[in-house]
């Protein structure tokens, strides 16, 4: 069976997850720091919106694959991908300006729980 839709969304989520550890990498080099953030804000915040990405997309992926391994209409796949995606840049775009709250932060980290909670709740009705 073909996951080319969830093959797809985890490649360009995958090359922006690589451009994310370069930043961190980058952001070690310039402060000089190899393990943890050595009090730098900015490189601080460039490992929480690493890990942040990598506690979320891992799974979101995965209800996105099964949904798309049990049939899952193409366009409810897209708009699934789309929706993880789009969170996840704005979610980036926002935590990287500011530690607090914004605009960009709140509709990503939604888009990101609003796509797992539709793939999750579609996933149970495949089965029922």
């Amino acid at each position: 069976m073909n996951v080319e839709f969830t093959a797809f969304y985890a490649g360009i989520l995958g090359l922006f997850y690589v451009a994310l550890s370069f930043r961190v990498i980058l952001l070690r080099r310039k402060f000089q720091v190899g393990i943890g953030h050595g009090k730098e804000r900015e490189l601080h915040r460039a490992i929480r919106v690493h890990g942040n990405f990598s506690e979320y997309v891992p799974l979101a992926l995965f209800l996105l694959l099964l949904l798309e391994l049990n049939g899952g209409q193409m366009w409810v796949l897209h708009v699934l991908g789309s929706m993880l995606f789009l969170g996840r840049i704005l979610h980036v775009m926002g935590l990287s300006k500011s530690a607090g709250t914004s605009m960009p932060r709140f509709v990503g980290g939604t888009l990101t729980f609003g796509m797992m909670m539709i793939a999750a709740v579609l996933n149970i009705l495949v089965v029922y």
